[in-house]
This record gives structure tokens, C-alpha cells and sequence, in this order.
């Protein structure tokens, strides 16, 4: 792969939530629906419509790919899978968005402001 993962960044909720559910197992859609709000606490909802558009997305840059499916289970069922690609790419988001987080706590932590 020719691209750098770091021209993906930032990765916009949708894509980061779709990776991250494919991060542990093959999942298909509506699995992957399923994870993305359990993983969020059910706070972050992705619809059909936003899920295979992104899935496109993801397959034509070479984030993921189809894992085939899995004949035992539903043989309509399509399952992706995260690339080696698509994990750099969400490590370097989760780098991005850790280094965020410290900033944001450290400055929270950080002198108060005296009212004269």
C-alpha cells in the first residue's frame, strides 16, 4: 500500500467505530452495527446506509476486506475483516486522539484562573 495511514486522520466517527468493531473478529454488517453500539455504550448509532457506504469506503482504500462468508452460519451474510492497513490506520487515530486526551486533562488539571 502506497499510502501513508496518517493521510487518513482524522478518521471521522463513523469510519473510527466501524475499524474498531472489526479490530477484534470478522463480523458482518449487522454485527457490525451491533459492536459499534456496544462498544459506545450505545451513546453512537450507525444505520445501514451509513455503515455500507463506509464499508465501501474502507474496502476500495484497502482499510478492510470481505473475509468470504461464513456457509455455517448464513451463507448470504458477507463478514469483513480489518486489513493489516486498516489496523495502522486505527492505531494512528487512537495515538492521535490519546495525545488529545492528555492535553485536554493536563490543561483541565492545569493553574485556575484567581477571581480578583
Amino acid at each position: 500500500m502506497s499510502q501513508d495511514e496518517k493521510s487518513f486522520l482524522p478518521l471521522n466517527p463513523a469510519t473510527m467505530h466501524i475499524l474498531l468493531a472489526l479490530a477484534g473478529e470478522d463480523r458482518h454488517g449487522y454485527g457490525i452495527m451491533q459492536e459499534v453500539g456496544r462498544q459506545s455504550l450505545g451513546h453512537y448509532k450507525i444505520g445501514p446506509g451509513t455503515l455500507y457506504d463506509n464499508l465501501q469506503k474502507l474496502l476500495d482504500a484497502g482499510l478492510v476486506a470481505e473475509s468470504g462468508c461464513r456457509a455455517e452460519v448464513d451463507s448470504r451474510r458477507r463478514y469483513y475483516r480489518l486489513t493489516a492497513f486498516g489496523r495502522k490506520v486505527l492505531t494512528a487515530d487512537l495515538d492521535r486522539l490519546e495525545a488529545a486526551i492528555r492535553e485536554a486533562k493536563g490543561r483541565l488539571r492545569g493553574p485556575q484562573v484567581r477571581r480578583t
